[in-house]
C-alpha cells in the first residue's frame, strides 16, 4: 500500500512539473511575440492601427489614458491616440478656425487644430511650455475666400488676438556701443528657443531611437477617427498601458537607446492685443535672457562644431566700425560680422533630393512670392554651402514651394487646405522613414523657406519644430522669436534682371511726402484710403493708379516720395517694404504684429518708421514731426541697408540670399548651449 501511494505521488509530481513546464513555454512564446513586435497582441484586441517597429527600437502604437513616468521619460496622454507622446509647446489661438483648448490647472488638454471653438480664457500670461498631444489630431482646416491676387484665410478683422506657438528664448549676447544710436540692443543669441519637441507627424515621432541608425524607422500612419478613439474600452487602455511599460522597461536596460530630445521649460510671455516694434524689441531681449537647449537623441560631431561656433560668436571681438557694414544698421555689428564669417567658413547644408516636381525642387522666380523660389534655386546650385554627405550637415533643407503647393493642390472655393497640409505631412513622413536626421533632433535642425500667405498655418502642425523662414511673419500666427525667420517678400517682375529700376531720386528731388497705391485688401487699407485719398496734396494715397507700361507710374511715385507707406493687406507682410528700400524711400510700416525681415540682426528703427494701425488718422502729423535731419539720416541708411535686400543672378556677399541663410544659421545656434 505504501509503495502504491509513493508511486502515485511520483506520477502526480511528474505531471505537475510537466504542466508547469508547458505553462512556462507558453509564457515564453507570448513574451517572444510581444517584445520584438511591439503591440502585436494588443493590436489583435484593438480596432486601431499600430505603427510597425523595425530595428531602430522606435516604439509607438500605445495610448495610455493617464500621464505616466517611465524612467525619466514623461508620457502624457488625454486622447486615446495611437502612438502618442508628450511634447512641450506654447499654444494659443490665431484664427477663428484654428483654436487651442486651454486646460484647467493640473490637467492636460489636447491641441485641437481643426475645431471652431474659442478659448475664452486668455488671461494675462500664456505658459510658454504646455504639454500637449499632437498625435492623431485632425488636420488643420482653415477657411479661405478668393479675392484678388491673394486669398485670405479668414477676415483680418476677425483674427484672434492671441499667440500661437510663441516661445521666446536664448541668452543676451555681448552688447557693443557703436557709432550712433544702435548697438545698445541685444547681440547674437547662442542658445535655443525651445521648439516643441515633436516630429512632423504621429508616424515619425520617435519615442525611443537607437544610436545605430542603419535601419530607418518603419511607420504606419493611424487613421483612427475621434469616434473610434472615444469608443476605446478601459481594458484596451490598460493592456496598452502595460505594453508600453514593458517596452520601455526593456529599453531601460539597452544602452544603445536614448530618450526623446529634452527641452527646457520656457518663460511666460505677456499676451498683448498689439505688439508694437518696442514690444518686439523687448521680447527679443527677453529671448536672449535664457536658453532652451534641445538635446539630440544621439550626439554628432556637428553639434560640437556648432557649440564651438556659438562660443566664438558670444565672445566676438568688439568692432565699432567696418568699411563694408554701417554700424548703426545693426543691433550688434561685432556679433553679426563674426557670425557671418563663421557661417561662410563652417556651414554645410544638406538638401533632400526626395520629392516630385513641381511642388519640390522647382523654383518659381517671378511675382510676389519669388523669394522662396530664388532662395531654392541659389541654394541648390551652391557648391560652397551644400554638402552631399548628410552626416556632415549642420542644417537640412526641405525644398518645397508654398506657392506651387497652393497652385497645384488647392481646390478653388473649397475653403480648406487640408490636402495641402497632408501633402507636407506625407513628405516629411517619407523623409523621416528614409533618413535618420529628422528623428535625431525632432526636426529642429531642418528648415523651410515659404512665402505664401498660408505657409504659417500649413506648416505649424507637422513642421512646427523646424526653423521656418516665412514672409507672413505674424506674431499672432505663431511666429517664434529665436527660431523662425522673417523672410523678405520681394516682388520680382523680371527674373532675368531683378535689379531693373534700382534706386531713386536724391532727397532734394523727392517732393511727395508719402505715397501708397494698392488694392483694398484686408481692413487696414480701406481705413488708410478713407482718411487720406484725395484729402491732402502731400499724401498721395491711391486705390488704383493709371496703367502704364512696366508699371512706370508706381515706380516713379516711389522714387519721388520721401516716405512709402507699407500697409498690410490680408496678412501682415507686404512686398512694399522691400520695394521702398529698393527705390530708396523710407518705409512706413503700418502692420501691427509684423516682425520685419532679419529682425534679430537689423535695427529697423534706424531706417524705417512704424505706425500703429490705430494711428492712421494722425499719419501726416507723425511724418511731419520727424525732423529733416533725422529723415536725411534715415534715407541714407535705407541706401546702405539696400544691399541686404537685393537678388543677384549670382549670389554676392551680404546680399539677400546670404542674409536669409545667415538668419537660419543664426537661429540654429539658439538651439545649442555654447561650450
Amino acid at each position: 500500500m505504501g509503495q502504491d501511494l509513493l508511486s502515485i505521488c511520483q506520477a502526480e509530481t511528474k505531471r505537475l512539473l510537466w504542466i508547469a513546464g508547458m505553462l512556462f513555454a507558453v509564457i515564453l512564446v507570448v513574451r517572444h511575440l510581444e517584445l520584438p513586435y511591439g503591440n502585436l497582441l494588443s493590436s489583435i484586441l484593438s480596432s486601431t492601427k499600430v505603427p510597425l517597429v523595425g530595428k531602430s527600437g522606435f516604439h509607438a502604437g500605445y495610448s495610455p489614458s493617464n500621464s505616466e513616468i517611465v524612467g525619466n521619460l514623461s508620457l502624457s496622454n488625454d486622447l486615446n491616440n495611437t502612438g502618442t507622446y508628450a511634447i512641450h509647446e506654447k499654444a494659443s489661438n490665431t484664427r477663428s478656425s484654428d483654436s487651442v483648448l486651454e486646460g484647467n490647472e493640473g490637467s492636460n488638454r489636447a491641441l485641437e487644430i481643426d475645431e471652431d471653438e474659442d478659448d475664452g480664457k486668455d488671461g494675462n500670461l500664456v505658459k510658454q511650455n504646455r504639454t500637449i498631444i499632437v498625435e492623431n489630431v485632425k488636420p488643420l482646416e482653415t477657411d479661405f475666400a478668393q479675392e484678388g491676387g491673394r486669398e485670405p484665410e479668414v477676415s483680418s478683422v476677425e483674427k484672434k488676438n492671441t499667440t500661437d506657438n510663441t516661445y521666446l528664448e536664448s541668452r543676451i549676447g555681448n552688447e557693443n556701443n557703436t557709432v550712433d544710436d544702435v548697438n545698445s540692443t541685444a547681440g547674437l543669441p547662442v542658445s535655443s528657443p525651445a521648439p516643441p519637441m515633436m516630429n512632423s507627424s504621429p508616424s515619425t515621432a520617435p519615442a525611443i531611437f537607437e544610436t545605430n541608425v542603419g535601419a530607418p524607422i518603419k511607420s504606419v500612419d493611424s487613421n483612427v477617427t475621434s469616434l473610434e478613439k472615444d469608443q476605446t474600452t478601459p481594458s484596451e487602455k490598460t493592456e496598452n498601458s502595460e505594453q508600453l511599460h514593458s517596452d520601455l522597461n526593456q529599453t531601460e536596460h539597452n544602452s544603445s537607446m536614448t530618450r526623446v530630445p529634452v527641452v527646457k521649460i520656457e518663460p511666460e510671455v505677456p499676451i498683448l492685443d498689439v505688439y508694437s516694434i518696442s514690444d518686439m524689441n523687448n521680447l527679443l531681449l527677453q529671448s536672449r535672457a535664457s536658453y532652451h537647449s534641445v538635446i539630440p537623441q544621439w550626439s554628432s560631431p556637428v553639434d560640437q562644431e556648432l557649440q564651438y561656433v556659438a562660443s566664438q560668436i558670444e565672445n566676438a571681438p568688439i568692432i565699432k566700425s567696418d568699411p563694408t557694414l554701417y554700424a548703426p544698421l545693426y543691433r550688434n555689428l561685432s556679433m553679426f560680422k563674426r557670425s557671418y564669417e563663421l557661417m561662410e567658413d563652417t556651414l554645410k547644408v544638406y538638401v533632400y533630393r526626395e520629392g516630385e516636381r513641381p511642388i519640390l525642387h522647382s523654383p518659381f522666380l517671378k511675382g510676389i512670392y519669388a523669394s522662396e523660389g530664388w532662395f531654392m534655386k541659389q541654394l541648390e546650385a551652391n557648391k560652397k554651402f551644400v554638402t552631399k554627405n548628410p552626416q556632415k550637415a549642420h542644417l537640412y533643407y526641405l525644398p518645397f514651394s508654398s506657392r506651387t503647393l497652393e497652385e497645384r493642390l488647392y481646390v478653388p472655393n473649397s475653403h480648406s487646405h487640408k490636402n495641402l497640409i497632408q501633402y507636407l505631412k506625407d513628405y516629411v513622413d517619407m523623409i523621416a522613414v528614409k533618413h535618420p536626421f529628422w528623428n535625431r533632433t525632432g526636426g529642429a535642425d531642418h528648415f523651410l523657406v515659404a512665402c505664401h500667405d498660408w505657409a504659417p498655418s500649413e506648416t505649424k502642425k507637422y513642421m512646427a519644430t523646424c526653423i521656418r523662414a516665412l514672409c507672413n511673419s505674424d506674431i499672432k500666427e505663431g511666429f517664434v522669436f529665436g527660431k523662425d525667420v522673417s523672410l523678405p517678400e520681394t516682388y520680382i517682375k523680371n527674373d532675368k534682371n531683378p535689379l531693373r529700376d534700382l534706386g531713386g531720386n536724391r532727397p532734394s528731388k523727392r517732393s511727395i511726402l508719402a505715397f501708397f497705391a494698392g488694392s483694398m485688401h484686408g481692413y487696414v487699407r480701406p481705413i488708410l484710403w478713407q482718411h487720406w485719398e484725395d484729402k491732402d496734396p502731400d499724401m498721395k494715397i491711391f486705390s488704383k493708379l493709371p496703367k502704364a507700361k512696366g508699371n512706370k507710374n508706381y515706380v516713379r511715385y516711389m522714387q519721388s516720395s520721401k516716405y512709402c507707406i507699407c500697409a498690410k493687406g490680408y496678412e501682415v507682410n507686404s512686398p512694399r517694404v522691400v520695394e521702398a528700400i529698393f527705390y530708396e524711400c523710407v518705409p512706413v510700416i503700418i502692420s501691427d504684429n509684423f516682425v520685419p525681415p532679419f529682425f534679430e540682426v537689423l535695427n529697423w528703427e534706424s531706417f524705417a518708421v512704424f505706425v500703429l494701425e490705430k494711428d492712421i488718422p494722425n499719419l501726416k502729423n507723425i511724418l511731419l514731426s520727424i525732423p529733416k535731419k533725422k529723415y536725411l539720416q534715415m534715407q541714407m541708411r535705407v541706401k546702405k541697408v539696400q544691399k541686404h535686400f537685393l537678388w543677384h543672378a549670382k549670389p554676392e556677399k551680404y546680399d539677400i540670399f546670404h542674409m536669409i541663410l545667415h538668419s537660419i544659421w543664426y537661429n540654429r545656434l539658439h538651439q545649442l548651449k555654447p561650450i
